[in-house]
C-alpha cells in the first residue's frame, strides 16, 4: 500500500527540504507555504485522499472550538511578549528580528495586507502545511504510537521554527515553541485543524497590530 510506502514519504520529505533550499538560494517567490501545499495535494490526490482526511473541515462543535482557537491564541501571544522574548533575549541578547516588517508601522494599507496574509498564508496555508500535511507524513514513516506522535511533534515543531531563521535564534525558537503547541491543539481536537487555524490567525493578527502600533520588539 502507497500510504505505508517509506521510501515514498522519505522522498516527500527530501521535496520539502528541497523546497528550503531553494528559499535558501531566493528561488521561491514571496512564500514557501504554496509550494508546500501543492506537494501536500499531490500526496494526497496520490494516496486517494483530501484535505479534509488530514482535518481540514468545519467540525460539528465548531463553537466550542472557535472558542478554543481564539483563547489559545490570545495565550500564545501573552507567553511571546511577557515570557519567552524576554527570557530569550536575556539568553541570547536579541529579540526576535521582524525588521522588514518596519513599513508596516502606522501603515493602514500595510496592516490590512498583514492581516489578510496573516490567515491567508500563516494561519490557513501553515496549518495546512505544517500540521495536516507533514505531521501526518512523518507519522506514516515513524507509525501512530505515542512514541511516533512525540517525535513526530518534536521534529516538525522544530522545522517550523527554522522555516523563520529570518528571525534570528530568538525567533526560531518562539516559533518552535508555537509549532509544539498548535500541534498539541491539533491532537487535543482529534485531528481537525479549525481551532489550530483560529490560534495560528489570531495570534499573527495580534502581532500585526502591535506592530502597527509600534510597540512590538525587535521591528524597528
Amino acid at each position: 500500500m502507497l500510504r505505508a510506502n517509506r521510501w515514498f514519504i522519505v522522498l516527500e520529505m527530501a521535496l520539502v527540504a528541497g523546497v528550503f533550499v531553494a528559499d535558501s538560494h531566493h528561488h521561491i517567490y514571496l512564500s514557501k507555504t504554496p509550494y508546500l501545499i501543492a506537494l501536500g495535494w499531490i500526496s494526497l490526490t496520490i494516496r486517494g485522499q483530501r484535505w479534509r482526511d488530514v482535518g481540514l473541515s468545519i467540525p460539528v462543535n465548531w463553537q466550542r472550538l472557535l472558542l478554543i482557537g481564539i483563547l489559545l491564541g490570545v495565550a500564545m501571544e501573552f507567553l511571546e511578549l511577557f515570557a519567552t522574548q524576554p527570557l530569550l533575549a536575556a539568553l541570547t541578547g536579541k529579540y526576535p528580528d521582524l525588521s522588514v516588517l518596519h513599513e508596516l508601522v502606522g501603515n493602514v494599507p500595510m496592516l490590512l495586507i498583514a492581516v489578510g496574509a496573516s490567515w491567508l498564508l500563516a494561519a490557513f496555508g501553515e496549518e495546512l502545511v505544517w500540521r495536516g500535511y507533514v505531521l501526518n507524513r512523518l507519522l506514516d514513516l515513524l507509525g501512530r504510537t505515542r512514541l511516533g506522535w512525540l517525535v513526530s511533534v518534536a521534529v516538525v515543531s522544530v522545522v517550523f521554527g527554522l522555516a523563520h531563521a529570518y528571525q534570528n535564534w530568538t525567533g526560531i525558537i518562539e516559533n518552535t515553541i508555537d509549532g509544539a503547541l498548535l500541534a498539541a491543539l491539533y491532537i487535543y481536537c482529534g485531528r481537525n485543524l479549525f481551532a489550530p487555524i483560529v490560534a495560528h490567525g489570531v495570534t499573527d493578527t495580534m502581532d500585526s497590530l502591535i506592530i502597527f502600533f509600534g510597540h512590538y520588539p525587535g521591528v524597528k
